[in-house]
């Protein structure tokens, strides 16, 4: 499997996010229809669902190839995950998941980067960083992007 994309977000349309399939070999790792190997993507959409709890904000962003759904965890502070961490990078986590998660409206247009893993089966983001985008065009350049990657660095079959 060609591991070239290990580090990096793989701009990705949501159908092509929703085909990936789980690596044989690697368990943080896809696969995408031409054998690249990809953990984190990118994507941008429209915002179309929100569900906010004490510990997450579970929202969905649909980019007119389908609908994925991204989850962007608030419980920094209070999660054993992070209390090893330092205190003032906990600290600057939470922060901005706050203020990442008070700008995510339905109706908006995000642009959403994070871990990609399956749950139930459903293929979901786990965000990183979520920005909501100014620029009308973006989503346009978005599927631009991704089928010169996909043509070019993904191999993507269609």
């Amino acid at each position: 499997m060609d591991r070239s994309l290990q580090n990096t977000h793989a701009k990705l349309v949501a159908r092509d996010i929703q085909r990936l399939t789980q690596s044989p070999t690697e368990s943080n790792s896809f696969s995408l229809l031409g054998g690249a190997c990809v953990s984190r993507v990118e994507t941008v959409g429209t915002i179309v669902s929100r569900d906010l709890t004490p510990k997450f904000l579970k929202f969905g962003v649909d980019d007119g190839t389908g609908c994925v759904t991204c989850v962007l965890w608030l419980n920094q502070l209070t999660s054993s995950y992070f209390s090893r961490w330092d205190p003032d990078t906990i600290l600057l986590l939470a922060s901005a998941a706050r203020k990442q998660a008070a700008a995510i409206r339905i109706g908006a247009v995000a642009r959403v980067r994070g871990r990609v893993g399956s749950y139930r089966g459903v293929m979901q983001i786990t965000a990183t960083v979520v920005v909501v985008e100014r620029d009308p065009n973006a989503e346009i350049l978005h599927w631009l992007e991704c089928l010169r990657l996909g043509q070019s660095c993904y191999r993507i079959q269609s």
